[in-house]
């Protein structure tokens, strides 16, 4: 049952189930999630930012979905097949125990990719049980009218946008619209349902039991061998390990480009307008998904995505710089945003909006996060090309002309532009970075003008970042508010984690923005955002509060608040963007940030930990 914060149920709560109440499959070019009722109810096809062909999570009457469930009461249970990516939906019956294996086979550049094939497996491993599946998908958002045709065990679905192929070892019967199925499995038996896109190059094809067998160890097989090439062995590898599993689920792999989520539009706050689309390729996120990478060993995913920064930095510079905040997973610039309302929102949250208008936002801080990666992939990785050297020094250059504006911060507020003590953080970075690796490997650079500025950059934080009432680094310059994107502030390098300023920001930080161990990213209500209503802690800045304890040396704090953080992970350690009062997730689901943070934190204090 879901309730509004003020405590009342909401009305049509038992037509959703919670965010948390989902795991994650995909194929490197696109994902769906399902519940753990057995239900995949948000599927976009043929890539991550398509328009959704199940996307009941948003619209649970027009937002079409997946069923496949027992036909009798049952409790469920969900987990991954260890060290995978592939889903265990488990029914515990009074006659018999079933699962449902949900998986999409990885597969190489063939025209076989295109298929993007998802496998459904269900399974009887005790006694007897019926099941019913309903397949009902609504093409465009839901916005796209189609047609199935029906040939035994097959079924086409045609709409104007894309074509689908469901094929079974069951029976299926169809209405028109949608097509069913129902079956009784024995102990031992199963039935299997592949969904395919199908077009010219790719033809429908069966997928029996045999098949989804061989593809079902194939899957395995792809994501174990991926796994072992981490290097991590420290406390909490489990979680460490699922949140690398959760990044590369994220890898758009044709461009290497790193979404920051695989949703669209799911809530900050149940009932408010704070819905975003996060299927795109944040610069920030990605960057500082390369740290967390990298950290782990997995320096391939790191190199392809320095490889799509490079191709996006070869053009002119505009209003923004040489770089946009964010691109679409195949490099493309234009994002903009609309609002499907034809969709009523999960539990009634609108708008439900496709695209993103921060795109044309200025946001300096990118460019810090952006050139730390070269940095790091420098240093860990593939040393940095010429060319990739010349586009460093063209941000860099920028960057002294640059800095000292006001902009939309790493919030991407829309309330105007500030001066966020952040950006300029992250812009100082940018140039000490670049002065670091034009230092190390001797390369060509105007460095008595990066160091001025950096310089200049530096003094001004310190002079304008401090308020000395506050007794703490603040939001904006001249400003008095706390953020708690300024606990990077050590982790960037630019203070001791034991300076004195630091620590008293850090317990102004506490004080202010911290509710057991849950960070909030700023107070709305006195640094308004341009947005209406409030919405949880940042689950990024929850980790980043560990870190900056870790690195204080406050070690019992730090890991008590790691330990409190991993509670609020759900079933099967995945985190969305944000935590609500009472506990549940909120956003965009998983969320790229969180996860990466989480790797940040269990790394940085395992090591401070010894």
């Amino acid at each position: 049952m879901a309730f509004d914060t003020n405590g009342f149920e909401q009305a049509g709560s038992h037509r959703y189930i919670p965010i948390s109440e989902h795991g994650l499959i995909g194929d490197l070019r696109t994902a769906a999630l399902v519940g753990t009722n057995g239900t995949i109810d948000w599927y976009c096809c043929p890539r991550f930012d398509a328009p959704s062909v199940f996307g009941a999570i948003l619209d649970a009457d027009r937002g079409g979905s997946f069923q496949l469930a027992a036909d009798v009461p049952t409790r469920t249970r969900q987990f991954y097949f260890p060290d995978t990516n592939v889903l265990i939906t488990r029914f515990f019956a009074t006659d018999g125990v079933a699962e449902i294996q949900d998986f999409m086979p990885v597969v190489d550049e063939s025209p076989e990719t295109a298929r993007h094939r998802l496998i459904r497996r269900v399974i009887c491993v005790r006694g007897v049980l019926p099941f019913t599946a309903r397949i009902a998908p609504r093409f465009g958002y839901g916005a796209e009218k189609h047609t199935v045709h029906l040939d035994g065990h097959e079924a086409v679905f045609r709409s104007p946008s894309l074509t689908l192929a469901l094929t079974a070892t069951a029976p299926l019967e169809s209405d028109g619209l949608d097509v069913w199925s129902h079956f009784k499995l024995l102990e031992g038996e199963s039935v299997v349902f592949a969904l395919d896109r199908i077009g010219d190059e790719v033809p429908t094809r069966s997928c029996a039991c045999a098949e989804a067998q061989e593809q079902f160890e194939a899957t395995v097989r792809f994501w174990r061998r991926w796994l072992a090439g981490s290097r991590y062995h420290g406390r909490w590898r489990e979680m460490v390990h699922r949140s690398a599993l959760v990044l590369k689920l994220l890898t758009y792999a044709p461009t290497g480009a790193i979404v920051a989520a695989p949703t669209t539009s799911l809530p900050e706050r149940i009932g408010g307008e704070r819905n975003w689309d996060y299927r795109y390729v944040w610069v920030r996120d990605a960057a500082f998904c390369v740290y967390a990478m990298l950290r782990l060993g997995f320096t391939t995913e790191a190199e392809a995505f320095m490889g799509f920064l490079c191709d996006r930095m070869s053009g002119t510079a505009g209003a923004g710089g040489p770089l946009q905040i964010m691109y679409g997973v195949d490099g493309r610039g234009e994002l903009p945003e609309y609002e499907l309302a034809h969709l009523e929102g999960h539990l009634g949250s609108a708008p439900v909006r496709v695209g993103n208008a921060a795109t044309g936002q200025l946001q300096l801080d990118i460019y810090g996060a952006m050139i730390d990666s070269v940095y790091l992939s420098d240093k860990w990785g593939q040393p940095i090309s010429s060319a990739g050297w010349e586009d460093v020094g063209a941000v860099a250059d920028w960057l002294c002309e640059h800095w000292d504006q006001p902009d939309e911060g790493i919030w991407e507020t829309r309330a105007g532009r500030r001066d966020f003590v952040y950006s300029r953080l992250m812009c100082w970075v940018a140039l000490e970075r670049a002065i670091r690796m034009a230092n190390r490997r001797g390369l060509p650079a105007d460095l008595p003008r990066w160091r001025q500025s950096r310089d200049a950059i530096y003094r001004q934080i310190m002079r304008r970042g401090w308020s000395a009432e506050r007794g703490a680094f603040v939001q904006s310059l001249d400003g008095g508010e706390l953020d708690a994107s300024l606990l990077m502030m050590p982790m960037a390098k630019f203070v001791s984690p034991t300076d004195p300023q630091w620590l008293s920001t850090l317990d102004a930080l506490t004080a202010d923005l911290v509710s057991d161990s849950l960070v909030y990213r700023y107070n709305p209500d006195t640094s308004p955002d341009g947005l209406s209503g409030s919405e949880g802690t940042f689950s990024i800045c929850s980790f980043w509060y560990v870190e900056a304890l870790a690195r204080a040396g406050r070690l019992e704090e730090a890991r008590l608040a790691f330990e409190k953080m991993l509670t609020y992970a759900n079933h099967l350690g995945l985190f969305a963007e944000e935590i609500g009062p009472t506990g549940e997730q909120l956003g965009n689901f998983p969320q790229a940030f969180t996860h990466l943070s989480l790797i940040s934190a269990a790394f940085n204090l395992d090591r401070a930990l010894g």
